[in-house]
């Protein structure tokens, strides 16, 4: 029972700022003058651009998923076979620039597409902003300690008997790895995937800067809704569930499978 207090903070948290917010956005959702209505819904829900937007902002995060996957997992494979202190001051190393505000390190690499890069080559009159391609660029520095630490933890748990095994068994090195260290290691991908996944399709600020204005993300979409120049909280709200549909169903479909494989492991 004394333990239990020690959860009371968190439950006040959770309710003020989790519990709270998501009463306010349902009531702006389906009120209408006072009035229960799914009319501002419906209308949000039929307008074809913003499933546009939807769709693009789904397109560039799992393009960044992908991207965050191919690079993270030789990163966190070459750090599960080291020793534990260097893989730990590396894996620190990792989210050193998390400890920077998230809008600033967005400033600094618009610095840097649009000045620094441009100016080293001679390209007086280019810029490397206003494409989808900087965008995902950015998200996947700014995502892909997401990915490192959970594959880099289901790399490391891996039993290094099952692969001196294998070898001798008569597996050469990509046999071993197709057979015994991927599969083994897909709980560490599904979590890596969601946990990049998630905050890529919902994020804002990022697109705006450096997409030069025509690759606006739902997330910028619904943060000028609440707070730009298109003010309009029913419409932001629809919107945000939508994007919480959305992000609830990737989750558990990851979850689900993820629960699968261990089963298998087991």
């Amino acid at each position: 029972m004394k333990r239990k207090v020690f959860a009371y903070p968190y439950i006040v948290w959770m309710a003020l700022f989790i519990a709270v917010p998501m009463v306010f956005i349902f009531y702006y959702a389906f009120n209408v003058d006072g009035s229960f209505s799914f009319s501002k819904a419906w209308a949000t829900l039929s307008d074809i651009s913003k499933w546009r937007v939807l769709w693009v902002s789904i397109e560039i995060a799992a393009g960044t998923t992908v991207f965050c996957l191919l690079l993270g997992y030789p990163v966190a494979y070459i750090l599960s076979n080291m020793r534990k202190s260097i893989a730990a001051f590396i894996s620190v190393l990792f989210f050193v620039p998390m400890w920077m505000n998230f809008v600033l390190r967005t400033y600094a690499w618009q610095a840097i597409l649009e000045y620094a890069i441009p100016n080293m080559l001679g390209w007086t009159d280019k810029t490397l902003t206003g494409s989808v391609w900087a965008v995902m660029m950015v998200l996947v520095y700014n995502f892909i300690p997401f990915m490192v630490m959970p594959l880099y933890n289901s790399l490391s748990k891996i039993d290094r008997s099952l692969i001196e095994a294998s070898g001798d068994l008569g597996a050469n090195g990509r046999m071993t790895f197709f057979k015994v260290v991927l599969p083994l290691s897909v709980p560490g991908i599904l979590s890596g995937m969601t946990m990049v996944f998630v905050p890529a399709v919902s994020t804002f600020v990022i697109s705006r800067m450096l997409g030069g204005g025509s690759n606006l993300l739902i997330g910028d979409l619904i943060e000028m809704q609440f707070l730009g120049n298109s003010y309009n909280l029913n419409v932001g709200s629809a919107m945000s569930l939508v994007l919480m549909v959305i992000v609830l169903l990737c989750m558990s479909f990851t979850s689900s499978f993820d629960e699968d494989e261990m089963e298998g492991v087991s």
